[in-house]
């Protein structure tokens, strides 16, 4: 049996979610599309294959004939609208998959963490540098204790519509947020570039960590096991270069203003990001890696439920 999704955002992020959804998933049906602009592509596409759509919004999608037989919305629209339409749809009793920064509900990294939380009425989905660079920091901390995390994500500009530009401060402090609760470091920065280049560029994303002293054969390793996770969903989620690596103390300690003073291990993780081009071209990994964590999240939320109600 299929279960029936709904999406609110008919922008870049909306629409690839939506097919993935019709192309890739066994266990979820779209049963709304929703936006505001009656002339968006996502619209309009979604109408063409034959799902329900409305342009008025959260309102529209509660007057839906089949409202009541959706059981998970995903909000693909802004952190500021996401707390309006999350307060209206948990009083209707659905669950809700955030992909804005919003982060009302637990962050989900389903390599991570994505099992500890299925049962939570929403899901925060952090944002495309988190879903790209948290398990990275997590691999790290999974052999070593990691002092400080700092991610660098560089996506097209093309490929950040109108909600990602809106949501850049969002981003970074949820981001920042994620690499500490998620990642397990001590201290989280993170920071993102939209770059004009012309052609447009894959989604490249660079992660460092200052993890207490270790065998650096044991994050290598962990490192690339956690690549092996994030492939199974993602197959263009690999690494640039071989991990490197920097010890530093003694003479030479990293000082990290306002947290302390440390020694250790420095490591340099190079990822790049090829999107599945569902939606948008090839280099919109950023858009890839984001819908693909988000349909597997609500997967196996919705694979939870069925076996509880059988038991």
């Amino acid at each position: 049996m299929k279960h029936k999704v709904a999406i609110i955002g008919s922008g870049n992020i909306g629409t690839d979610l939506m097919i993935k959804v019709m192309r890739l998933s066994k266990v979820l049906e779209m049963g709304a599309m929703v936006g505001i602009d009656p002339k968006s592509d996502g619209l309009a596409r979604a109408q063409r294959l034959g799902v329900p759509t409305t342009h008025q919004g959260i309102d529209g999608l509660v007057a839906l004939p089949n409202f009541k037989d959706i059981e998970v919305v995903f909000d693909a629209t802004s952190a500021g609208a996401h707390k309006h339409h999350n307060d209206i749809l948990q009083k209707h009793g659905k669950r809700v998959v955030d992909l804005t920064p919003a982060a009302i509900g637990p962050y989900v990294v389903p390599p991570v963490n994505m099992d500890e939380h299925l049962d939570a009425p929403n899901v925060n989905m952090v944002t495309c540098g988190g879903q790209a660079t948290v398990p990275m920091v997590a691999a790290v901390s999974r052999v070593a204790k990691v002092h400080y995390g700092e991610i660098v994500a560089s996506i097209s500009s093309k490929s950040a519509g109108p909600g990602t530009r809106a949501n850049i401060d969002e981003f970074t402090e949820t981001t920042s947020k994620a690499i500490e609760v998620v990642g397990g470091a001590g201290r989280g920065k993170a920071i993102i570039i939209l770059n004009p280049a012309e052609p447009p560029l894959i989604m490249r994303d660079t992660v460092f960590t200052l993890s207490e002293e270790v065998d650096t054969a044991l994050i290598r390793d962990s490192v690339h096991a956690m690549v092996a996770e994030v492939q199974k969903y993602v197959p263009g989620y690999r690494l640039k270069q071989e991990v490197q690596f920097e010890r530093f103390g003694g003479n030479n300690p990293v000082k990290i203003p306002g947290y302390g003073t440390f020694s250790g291990i420095k490591t340099s993780i190079f990822l790049e990001v090829e999107g599945a081009a569902h939606y948008l071209p090839a280099y919109a990994g950023n858009l890839d890696i984001m819908t693909s964590a988000a349909l597997k999240t609500a997967e196996r939320m919705v694979e939870r439920a069925e076996r509880r109600s059988v038991a």
